[in-house]
């Protein structure tokens, strides 16, 4: 096709907040995780598709059972299994519970 760009899985995209290698961020509505470090501004690959161990919020609530949607709270820039205020970026594939640090998340693509 002479229209073809690229494969999507991964892309270039403008980091809207510094993040290090493997750190996930929401850059207008399309959630990925960073390739490799960012300065905020600064381009980037981001993957948006494939499966990650991710920093997750704790407290009551967060806990993000196998199979249930995962959310990115933008503000702490973690997932949470809170749906409301934050966005749906995919499904827990490992089950977590509110005190847990990180969560296994199959991204939505």
């Amino acid at each position: 096709m002479k229209n073809f760009v690229q494969e999507g899985c991964v892309v270039t995209l403008t980091a809207p907040y510094d993040r290090l290698s493997g750190q996930g961020a929401l850059v207008g509505a399309l959630f990925g995780v960073a390739v490799g470090d960012v300065l905020s501004g600064a381009e980037q690959e981001f993957a948006l598709d494939g499966v990650f161990k991710l920093d997750k919020s704790t407290g009551a609530g967060t806990a993000v059972a196998q199979g249930a949607k995962a959310y990115w709270d933008n503000s702490a820039k973690k997932v949470t299994g809170v749906a409301s205020g934050n966005t749906h970026i995919g499904y827990g594939i490992v089950a977590s519970v509110d005190g847990d640090t990180s969560a296994v998340i199959k991204l939505l693509f």
